[in-house]
């Protein structure tokens, strides 16, 4: 199948640092091609790939981040390009789905990387159908309205391959992820705290709305307790790796409906149990008992045994558990079916609301 995958135009693929979409995206497009596809993805310089490249931006422009001429250029590039393909794989954020609307000739699935926001839920009931829809978890498909048509769920994979594993911790709690409340960083720091544990933050604050979170309520926190909280920014994949397999335990203490939870899966990946509060797609993610423990969103008491029960978790059975539930095959063979549909399927004409491609996916 000649398939073509869109990716963000704002980092490259895969990324060097931050960014979940596009190491998905990446892993994707790999596994694609391993798998015997003609595959071309559109992304900006500095990617890699085993797929063909097209790219769009020379640099990455992070720096406009949010700026839709950006993202409208990226997306015109490869929507030109349709007819040459049997199907149209977008991640982008709204310009791409919204073309994939209107274009006519390829049929186009659009992977929901994102929550729910209310912008978000009206441009799904514009362009689905004819966009086959893909959420990464039940949780977010159940979060859809009942007039948006959710096609599949699809969980991320990752590559395993990419993650060191580690039986042997070092006698630290990390925190992996953006500054912001939704990421609860300072429920991380409180975990710590009561504890009496070390903390890394492995933390993210490039962005103007990161900065300030990081400046009115992360540091006043740290400076507190400035010996037992060491904080290492915007660490490299690689680096972050290596903080996961050496770490105790991976708190996530998230405060809103997270969509999937990548760091869950990473972590496990090393060998880390997590400890998650019960929000958004944490359950899907983590084997409760087995790679860590879901804890009732907002008990903190709670969540601090759970770091400790966490301890006596087998790194073996984390690993295992991603090996067979987030791995890029099987993912690739979940978008397969995905795209077998979606080319059988012609939502433009369908009669009816369309069911679910697959329910088991």
């Amino acid at each position: 199948m000649r398939i073509l995958q869109i990716a963000p135009p704002w980092l490259s693929v895969p990324p060097k640092r931050y960014g979940g979409i596009e190491l998905v995206v990446s892993a994707l497009a790999d596994g694609l091609v391993d798998s015997g596809h003609d595959v071309t993805l559109v992304a900006s310089g500095g990617s890699h790939s085993k797929a063909r490249l097209e790219i769009v931006f020379r640099e990455p422009p992070f720096a406009q981040l949010g700026d839709t001429r950006i993202e409208t250029i990226q997306a015109l590039t490869a929507y030109r390009m349709r007819r040459d393909y049997d199907v149209i794989h977008d991640h982008t954020g709204t310009v791409g789905p919204a073309l994939g609307a209107l274009a006519v000739g390829t049929p186009v699935v659009h992977t929901l990387h994102t929550p729910w926001l209310d912008e978000q839920i009206r441009l799904a009931r514009l362009v689905a159908p004819p966009v086959h829809l893909v959420a990464i978890s039940h949780d977010q498909a159940d979060r859809a309205p009942a007039d948006v048509p959710i096609a599949a769920v699809v969980h991320n994979g990752i590559p395993i391959d990419r993650y060191p594993f580690a039986t042997e911790k070092d006698d630290y709690l990390l925190f992996v992820g953006r500054a912001n409340r939704e990421k609860g960083p300072e429920v991380a720091i409180e975990v710590a705290r009561r504890l009496g544990r070390r903390l890394i933050l492995a933390m993210k604050t490039n962005e103007r709305y990161e900065r300030e979170y990081w400046h009115v309520v992360l540091q006043p926190l740290i400076a507190r307790d400035p010996d037992n909280i060491e904080v290492v920014p915007d660490p490299d994949h690689e680096h972050k790796a290596e903080l996961m397999a050496k770490a105790t335990v991976v708190v996530v203490p998230i405060q809103w409906a997270e969509p999937f939870g990548l760091v869950m899966a990473e972590a496990n990946a090393c060998g880390t149990p997590v400890v998650a509060f019960d929000a958004g797609a944490a359950s899907e993610v983590i084997g409760h008992g087995t790679t860590g423990y879901v804890v009732p969103a907002g008990d903190i008491d709670g969540f601090c045994a759970a770091v400790e029960l966490a301890e006596s978790i087998r790194p073996d059975d984390c690993r295992a558990h991603v090996a067979e539930r987030f791995s890029v095959q099987r993912m690739v063979a979940d978008y397969e079916r995905v795209y077998d549909a979606a080319t059988t399927i012609d939502l433009r004409t369908a009669s009816d609301a369309p069911v679910r491609i697959a329910e088991s996916l």
